[in-house]
């Protein structure tokens, strides 16, 4: 089958269970300022899975286009991308295990055609706070599964919360055990990986297909969890690996979506499709589909956030084309780009007319770096002798990766230590990881009880300021950690202390009034006439959500610019979560203000009892 036929039968079959179909996220979310990209379909839902209302109902299903930066590293074998699609399906206390692998099965055997030899599940072992997962191993013995083809795996494997383990979720969190369905595509295992192969080897015999979280516990105590009076199902499942698993090829860059990309490129390079050939023209493909989505949503390269990852995407690209070509071949690329566009027309609001947008960001971008990658090369020419650490340099700064320096160095009969460079750039992993803790986990993190008083304060913080000090103030970016909050808005100056002092102080007031919170869908055009704050020349679906602070001033003799608000002290697009109640915040201290670019000033605070 081919990958819309299987995306088809999906939202098809779901629909048919009573499921209303809705609209998948942006890649760069319209209202989440704690992550970078969707990376899964769970992310846009999270506020739901926590118990709010969703506007279509308690059964839902879509096709999510995700993007996972931290896989970038690992994109060149026959399996990991950056970029890819999740049809989801989910349970909003409704339906539970029987009624969701029921469907499964029925999805996966009839509708796909995966012959049930071919599959093997997995289910949640327990431990000493949750107990072992039997219902659903039960219910997959009871469809056919025969029982050594269910595997039992720990929380390492078959557990889900945003913050992690048992042991790691804070008191008040939600999580549950999995169940997951590996395809045996019966290729021989590699004694490398251990003696005996299991769906969680990595030999590539066994692919995860798809997976379903029931979410049904919450923790109340260090070693104590109790049942949520809501339970939920989320279904996640690759379409490229099904629509791979469907095509018995474990190689999932061998399905249509990739298919004609590759093509381009072997025909472009003279070069086949096999061997030491497959990992760059993979990286290839994959990350031109990646860049393709990014470009369409607004992003353009960068050194920093969202464009600074396109622009890693675009120059690993153009690297691994040399490698293949001894050259950039910007042709290819543009090529590749019509057949992206072409195979998504119609599709998440792609169009083939997009390509001069695309082209042309992408065009720019690799002439640019064609320049950067001759200084490299210059560089190069200077080392006389190369380590780990030299090679990591040469990653960090110029974008050669590790293959492309060990080729360089080979001619001088020099050997890199691989070894040190891993550990520079895990060391490199690890300071990016704690610098941007909490802003880029992925959506699903950042929602304790402190760090949702610190998110419903930066709404009062950001109209404080527009009140203090003029409309022209826009937010630019916050993060949020369980210690302080930090806002960055647009203003062209260093504020005064008096200011300063004037926005705490109106911050405070309104904590104090202890004003209600409320969330409220409405289309984008009645948000605009609401005066909501939020941007709008960005992409936003049919329906946004928007957060409301304050009693609605109707009909009080308060100032004219309330009453724009819709009667409410702040009006804006977000997500969530938020307070009931602004009261429960206590206070904050504003600890600093400074300058972090022309025209953008950062504030830092933190709650005060």
């Amino acid at each position: 089958m081919d990958s819309r036929t299987v995306r088809q039968k999906y939202l098809d079959f779901f629909k048919a269970k009573l499921h209303a179909e809705i609209k998948p996220a942006r890649l760069v979310l319209d209202n989440d300022p704690t992550t970078l990209f969707t990376s899964s379909g769970m992310q846009p839902l999270i506020p739901y899975l926590l118990g709010d209302t969703h506007p279509s109902g308690v059964r839902l299903v879509n096709s999510q286009p995700c993007f996972r930066s931290e896989d970038i590293m690992e994109v060149g074998d026959n399996r990991h991308t950056t970029f890819f699609e999740m049809l989801g399906n989910w349970s909003l206390g409704d339906y539970f295990k029987k009624e969701e692998i029921g469907w499964l099965f029925e999805f996966l055997t009839k509708e796909l055609g995966l012959p049930l030899e071919k599959l093997h599940v997995s289910c949640f072992e327990g431990n000493n706070q949750i107990p072992k997962d039997v219902e659903s191993s039960e219910t997959w013995k009871s469809l056919g599964i025969p029982e050594d083809r269910v595997y039992f795996y720990g929380v390492e494997k078959n557990w889900w919360s945003r913050s992690g383990k048992p042991d790691e979720m804070p008191i008040g969190e939600i999580g549950g055990g999995d169940t997951e369905v590996f395809y045996d595509f019966g290729t021989t295992h590699d004694p490398k990986y251990g003696d005996k192969c299991h769906p969680n080897c990595d030999c590539g015999r066994f692919l995860e297909i798809c997976n379903a979280v029931f979410i049904e516990y919450k923790k109340v105590g260090d070693n104590e969890f109790e049942k949520l009076p809501q339970i939920n199902v989320e279904f996640g499942g690759g379409l490229e690996r099904l629509t791979a698993a469907t095509n018995d090829n474990p190689d999932i860059f061998r399905i249509d979506l990739y298919k004609d990309i590759i093509d381009v490129i072997v025909e472009k390079t003279g070069k086949p499709f096999e061997r030491e050939n497959c990992p760059p023209m993979r990286v290839i493909a994959d990350h031109l589909r990646a860049t393709t989505f990014l470009i369409l949503d607004g992003i353009v390269p960068s050194n920093k956030l969202h464009g600074y990852v396109l622009r890693r995407l675009l120059r690993r690209s153009a690297v691994k084309m040399k490698q293949l070509s001894g050259d950039f071949n910007l042709g290819v690329f543009v090529s590749m780009i019509q057949i992206i566009l072409t195979k998504y027309n119609g599709l998440f609001g792609v169009s083939k007319d997009d390509f001069d947008k695309v082209s042309v960001v992408v065009s720019e971008e690799l002439t640019r770096f064609q320049k950067t990658l001759d200084k490299g090369l210059k560089e190069v020419e200077k080392i006389d002798f190369i380590d780990g650490k030299k090679t990591f340099d040469l990653y960090q700064t110029f974008g050669f990766p590790y293959e492309v320096t060990e080729e360089l160095f080979k001619q001088k009969g020099q050997h890199i230590d691989h070894g040190q460079f891993e550990k520079e750039f895990k060391k490199h992993q690890e300071l990016s990881r704690t610098a941007s803790a909490g802003k880029f986990a992925g959506g699903l993190a950042g929602h304790s009880e402190v760090e949702i008083k610190y998110h419903t304060a930066t709404h009062l913080l950001h109209q404080a300021l527009r009140d203090a000090l003029g409309p022209a103030v826009f937010q630019q970016g916050s993060n949020i950690t369980p210690e302080r909050l930090r806002f960055d808005f647009s203003f062209d100056r260093k504020m005064t202390v008096e200011e300063i002092k004037k926005v705490e102080d109106l911050v405070n007031e309104k904590i104090k009034e202890d004003l209600k919170v409320e969330r409220k869908f409405m289309s984008v055009d009645e948000a605009k006439r609401l005066n909501a704050i939020g941007l709008f020349n960005e992409k936003y679906g049919e329906e946004v959500s928007v957060y409301m602070i304050g009693p609605n001033y109707k009909y009080d003799r308060e100032a004219r610019d309330k009453r724009e608000r819709g009667g409410y002290y702040s009006m804006e697009f977000c997500g969530g979560p938020h307070v009931e109640q602004t009261g429960v915040i206590g206070g904050i201290k504003i600890t600093k203000e400074e300058a972090i670019s022309a025209g953008v000033r950062r504030i830092r605070a933190e709650l005060v009892a």
